[in-house]
């Protein structure tokens, strides 16, 4: 079923409480959903288990001070971490080459070698092991989702814990405390950001590394399948920076990366008072961004819906590509799950599980051999290219279009 959504067409809302980011009290809710599953990557066992899943709601708010946007409605009880969240986006060439050019410009740059990193948040322990090996550094990775047995460390470069990150840590040293895709699964980002620098404590030289998604290039695309409940957070370059600078960083860098969908910001514990950088001014595009998305929401749900509904109504065969938090929120929202024929995905960890709310399986792509698809959804358009030649290598014909 189609989630009530709105995006309060009339007028945006005055909303009660303080940013969780600023504390400040001039929030304005844009946008609300209800019926959201409140995680989309745990693995499920049974379509029975996945549609009766927990549900939540949805009711994002923006920081006219700040320009933090936050889901006001979140329930932090309601979240799930553990060893069935299947994250892992390394299975695809694409992200490798990413993570491997991030990882050796931050070592080149800042001269990560023979360094300890902390890595917050560490998934499935990827990109920390890669971290270390480029550099030869030592590594501690903390993550409740971490798999033991995942990757193989014969140097022992890397020690991991499965727990979420908390002051029973803070004894934890280390020369740079790296947090990846992580700061928009938490509810209270102020006190977050406290609590890491309270941890670093009297050790200025401590390099700090951030990178989480851009909520701009979602305003911007009105791209709604980037909207779930996990990511109760929600950050562009200027309000990250403007979090930093309030909890005791001084911010060094601050660029977008992945074709723009990631946020990086790179800083030092200090007092704040570092020169403001170019890019962190961008209150004003932020609140017109907001109200573009606002305006424009509706219109792109019936156009999606058309999209899929003239497949449908020709008979022809639909495939999503890509099985993670995108695919869940675009089917959720749009309520399309019974014109969709198959969900793929290259993770093979993912294969057989099913989708929270809507109940789809996940397959294998070797299943689009048989299925045959007249159309194929990739959930992120940076992977068009490795998915085009693999349904060539596979010898499907069928027509590729991207979110």
């Amino acid at each position: 079923m189609p989630t009530q959504t709105t995006t309060e067409s009339k007028e945006i809302q005055s909303a009660s409480g303080v940013c969780q980011s600023c504390q400040g009290g001039d929030l304005a809710v844009f946008y609300q959903s209800n019926s959201v599953p409140v995680n989309s990557c745990l693995l499920l066992d049974s379509e029975e288990e996945a549609r009766r899943y927990p549900t939540g709601q949805i009711r994002l708010a923006y920081c006219r001070q700040c320009g933090f946007i936050g889901n006001t409605a979140f329930n932090p009880e309601l979240a799930r971490y553990n060893t069935s969240y299947e994250e892992q986006q390394s299975f695809s060439p694409r992200f490798q080459q990413f993570a491997k050019d991030l990882a050796q410009r931050w070592i080149e740059t800042h001269g990560i070698r023979s360094k300890t990193i902390l890595e917050i948040g560490c998934g499935k322990g990827d990109f920390l092991l890669l971290f270390c090996q480029l550099g030869a550094n030592r590594g501690i990775g903390i993550d409740p989702s971490y798999v033991p047995g995942r990757h193989h460390d014969e140097g022992g470069q890397v020690t991991f814990i499965p727990d979420f990150y908390s002051p029973r840590y803070s004894h934890l040293q280390a020369d740079i405390v790296c947090c990846r895709h992580t700061l928009e699964h938490i509810p209270d980002t102020a006190a977050f950001m406290h609590m890491v620098r309270q941890s670093i404590g009297d050790r200025p030289d401590t390099l700090v590394l951030f990178e989480l998604p851009d909520v701009y290039r979602v305003l911007k695309e009105c791209a709604f399948w980037d909207i779930y409940y996990e990511h109760c957070s929600y950050f562009s370059l200027g309000s990250l920076a403007r979090l930093f600078r309030r909890t005791g960083f001084d911010v060094l860098d601050l660029y977008k990366e992945y074709d723009d969908q990631y946020l990086l910001i790179e800083a030092r514990p200090g007092d704040g008072r570092s020169p403001i950088l170019p890019r962190e001014d961008d209150l004003k595009d932020l609140a017109s961004s907001v109200e573009e998305f606002r305006l424009r929401y509706e219109e792109n749900l019936r156009t999606w819906k058309q999209k899929i509904a003239a497949y449908r109504d020709r008979g022809k065969r639909v495939a999503i590509w890509g099985s993670g938090s995108k695919c869940v929120a675009f089917l959720n929202t749009l309520g399309i799950n019974e014109d969709i024929g198959q969900v793929v995905d290259i993770n093979p960890y993912r294969h057989g599980k099913f989708l929270p709310a809507t109940g789809k399986q996940i397959a294998s792509p070797q299943v689009l051999k048989e299925y045959r698809p007249d159309l194929v959804i990739a959930m992120n358009p940076v992977y068009l290219n490795e998915i085009r030649r693999d349904l060539r290598n596979m010898g499907v014909e069928s027509e590729l279009t991207a979110v």
